[in-house]
């Protein structure tokens, strides 16, 4: 097996993510990762700090592709509209992405400064789209706990087929975020 020219930190996060989302996150090793490659172990020592680095690495990856897929779904919305647009796009996320969404899960150290600013892009993009609902500090971040919450136990439900009512899932999660904004403007009011 010869070493493959050109291999940088991206082509082996989009590979690890590929055998991620493919087979579980638990398959992305190194020996898998090399494989997949066409390198040996140890050129990926040049890129990455072991199994440990790469899990980092790739968690990291997934908050900014996250971001990346939110900010996208939530440029030139507002309101309701952009709330709706952050939810369908985080489930869809997730069911794109279904390894590296667990990767954002399963960081090694979650206080890691790295994970720690990724994941901060997007409390700062939520508290910006709810920002129209003119929710004082706490109640914001208590509203961006509350999205987040119900996001990911959708996400997770569905990815784990425990939906079995056949019933449309995209109904279901429009469901919850209009319920979810119910109780948004009317805690809202209380502030007035």
């Amino acid at each position: 097996m010869s070493p493959r020219i050109g291999l940088d930190l991206s082509t082996i996060l989009q590979t690890a993510t590929e055998i991620a989302d493919k087979d579980g996150l638990d398959a992305v090793t190194l020996a898998t990762l090399a494989k997949k490659l066409g390198v040996r172990p140890p050129s990926l020592y040049n890129h990455i700090e072991g199994l440990h680095g790469l899990r980092k690495q790739l968690a990291v990856y997934g908050l900014e592709q996250l971001y990346n897929t939110l900010a996208q779904a939530a440029i030139g919305r507002s309101g309701d509209d952009a709330v709706h647009a952050l939810g369908k796009a985080y489930v869809t996320f997730a069911r794109t992405h279904p390894g590296l969404y667990e990767a954002t899960l399963q960081a090694p150290d979650s206080l890691d400064p790295d994970i720690q600013r990724a994941g901060r892009e997007i409390v700062n993009l939520t508290l910006r789209v709810l920002h129209a609902y003119d929710l004082d500090d706490e109640t914001a971040l208590h509203a961006v706990r509350g999205l987040r919450s119900m996001f990911h136990g959708f996400a997770s439900l569905e990815q784990k087929g425990e939906f079995r009512i056949p019933l449309d899932h995209d109904v279901t999660l429009r469901f919850l975020i209009d319920t979810f904004l119910t109780g948004i403007r009317r805690k809202q009011k209380s502030l007035e």
